[in-house]
């Protein structure tokens, strides 16, 4: 996509950096204990964490992936705020106190505190750094995107500059600096996503919301006895190149020395060949957009309503809408989508967008992304398996659970996590208008999902732009902040003092876990570089499939069996770790950025949790009921 950087997006964006880094100095001086850096002295108030708890959750899997994930696929990725918020009544109701009782600093003091355990110690400590490390991924893959329209910098840059900027934050004052940073974060993300949903609602639906953007070209053409296709009478477009590929037929066109791809559509109306938005890559490496160079702007955002139905009546623009008739007149309304192809043509490879026209109906249900009608068994247990990772995943994330060492009391922890449940699930109702209203506004960017968001609030004008814009790279700040925290921690607390039994003094501690933070955030930055392009939701619920088959088992077996064992304990962490990263790795989504055919892949789910969440499980009960008996012996 081609964007024109915004000076005022830019201004903002260095004043809300050089804030944060403020804060950082700020707390630095305050911050002398390795009480203080991992738990920020277990002095925050409630009601500030639990702002702090949202800013920290609401990632940029929340901003950015879920708006994105609806804007292209309608209430499907709305799934991923339910998922997302219903694990936070297992938060609530299992285990925000017992892990405020249980531990001190990390995740491995609350599995740890009644066994003594080393192999707790290093199984833990390697769990929160597997699972920081998958959580990491999409906040960096999403810090690159936001860089590209606010400073016109490459993907690569934006995630240096996160990973630079969060390393700081953790490296001077710890959690201290992180809970504030979330708490502004949280507070200002929530706060812009209702005025984002007011300019929405305000707009209403329009068939044609953008005018300045290029408008795709539709042509008639009929077929002759021989199968050919004939453009109709008047058109200036020759053809050149015909290629099928399953049952879509495509035709590369030019029209005064321009070639573009069209995709063959039939309908009860004729045949038309629609023109399609494409990157084409050719045998020197050259790459053109719409059959042109890059610097000819000819690679626009897209989508729109081709037909709106407001009050049973078909109009061109609805109007102002409520909260709740905007939601009705998408539904009777009909959405143009573009649906992603590829192929390679001779010496060329082609990755194009072609539009279909969606009935609202098909928007506001499931079935556009996750298949339910005409299914298979694996689509299906692929769908469970998404939603069992995330109602499971939250209550065992390690940058959650220490949050809960920040107040002072088992009762703070408690209604931190009510506050964490109101801010959050206020904030996953505003995606749905968010998505949708990036879905019907022109301001889909085909090459990242990722940015719906930020370019819907560009349509509504610069300064709403910028502050989101900044918003959401803070919204991405705060979280890899928490996760770096959790790292830093995990290595010099759990491995190198408890583990290792380097015994260290406080100051020297601290500073372990701020060289740790330096080593985490630079592994961050080098991932996130290597998968630009993934949509940051579907890597996030990667992260929650992780924590819940490694962690979770763990944490509720220790609450609510009372023969669970050490060696159990460890034994269930490694199980699941090494059955959910072993299947994400030999899943479809993997094997395609491989350059494999997804048919081709050994587990033919993207989501493991249904198999490693039950794994884990067994091996603990297992082993603890194997080492007892032994014991007993």
């Amino acid at each position: 996509m081609i964007y024109d950087v915004s000076s005022l997006a830019v201004i903002i964006f260095i004043v809300f950096v050089a804030l944060v880094l403020l804060l950082s100095f700020y707390f630095a001086g305050k911050t002398k204990t390795s009480s203080g850096y991992f738990a920020a002295g277990g002095t925050i108030h409630w009601g500030v964490n639990g702002i702090a708890f949202a800013g920290d959750y609401l990632s940029a899997a929340s901003f950015l992936g879920i708006a994105g994930m609806i804007a292209f696929a309608g209430y499907d990725g709305f799934l991923y705020s339910i998922g997302f918020l219903a694990g936070w009544v297992v938060a609530l109701f299992v285990v925000a106190e017992p892990m405020k009782r249980m531990g001190t600093f990390t995740f491995t003091d609350a599995l740890d505190h009644k066994y003594n355990s080393r192999s707790i110690k290093f199984t833990a400590a390697v769990s929160t750094l597997v699972v920081s490390i998958f959580y990491l991924i999409p906040q960096m893959v999403g810090a690159g995107d936001l860089v590209v329209p606010i400073l016109g910098l490459p993907h690569w840059a934006g995630v240096v500059i996160v990973g630079s900027v969060v390393i700081f934050i953790v490296a001077t004052a710890g959690m201290t600096s992180t809970t504030y940073v979330q708490f502004l974060k949280g507070g200002l993300l929530i706060i812009f996503s209702v005025v984002l949903t007011f300019y929405i609602l305000r707009k209403g639906l329009e068939t044609d919301p953008n005018p300045e953007h290029h408008h795709y070209v539709s042509l008639g053409v009929t077929n002759n006895p021989f199968g050919e296709i004939i453009l109709e009478d008047d058109s200036q477009y020759v053809i050149k190149e015909g290629i099928s590929t399953g049952n879509d037929r495509f035709y590369l066109l030019e029209n005064e020395g321009i070639s573009n791809w069209f995709h063959l559509v039939e309908n009860e109306e004729g045949m038309f060949l629609n023109e399609m938005l494409t990157i084409v890559t050719d045998a020197e490496g050259n790459i053109l957009y719409n059959g042109a160079p890059r610097t000819e702007r000819l690679f626009y955002q897209v989508g729109h309503v081709s037909r709106v139905i407001s009050d049973g009546e078909e109009v061109e623009s609805s109007g102002p809408s409520n909260p709740f008739n905007f939601l009705t007149r998408i539904e009777d309304s009909e959405i143009v989508r573009y649906i992603r192809t590829s192929f390679d043509f001779g010496d060329s490879s082609v990755v194009a967008w072609y539009p279909e026209i969606t009935s609202g109906t098909d928007i506001m249900k499931p079935g556009l992304f996750y298949r339910l009608e005409g299914a298979s068994l694996m689509e299906k247990l692929n769908f469970v398996s998404l939603m069992l990772a995330l109602f499971l995943g939250t209550a065992a994330l390690p940058h959650i659970l220490i949050r809960y060492y920040t107040v002072p009391s088992p009762r703070d922890a408690r209604k931190s996590t009510i506050v964490a449940i109101a801010a959050i699930g206020s904030f996953y109702i505003l995606t749905l208008y968010m998505g949708l209203g990036a879905m019907v506004n022109g301001v889909l960017d085909m090459e990242s999902s990722n940015m719906s968001a930020p370019l819907l609030a560009r349509s509504f004008g610069l300064g709403i732009f910028a502050m989101i814009s900044a918003v959401a790279f803070a919204t991405v700040l705060g979280t890899v902040s928490g996760l770096i925290v959790a790292s830093s921690g995990a290595i010099a607390h759990d491995l190198v003092d408890k583990f290792f039994k380097v015994k260290m003094e406080d100051r020297v501690k601290v500073r372990a876990g701020k060289i740790a933070a330096f080593v985490v955030g630079t592994l961050g930055i080098i991932i996130g570089i290597l998968l630009r392009g993934m949509n940051v939701s579907f890597l996030v619920g990667l992260a929650f499939a992780v924590a819940a088959s490694a962690n979770l088992p763990a944490i509720i077996m220790i609450l609510f069996w009372d023969k669970t064992t050490g060696r159990g304990v460890s034994a269930s962490i490694v199980m699941g770790i090494v059955s959910s990263v072993l299947l994400i790795l030999l899943s479809p989504s993997l094997f395609e950025r491989y350059g494999l055919a997804r048919e081709a892949a050994l587990f033919p789910m993207d989501n493991p949790g249904i198999v490693s969440i039950p794994l884990s499980f067994l091996t603990l009960i297992l082993v603890s009921l194997y080492t007892r008996k032994r014991v007993k012996q």
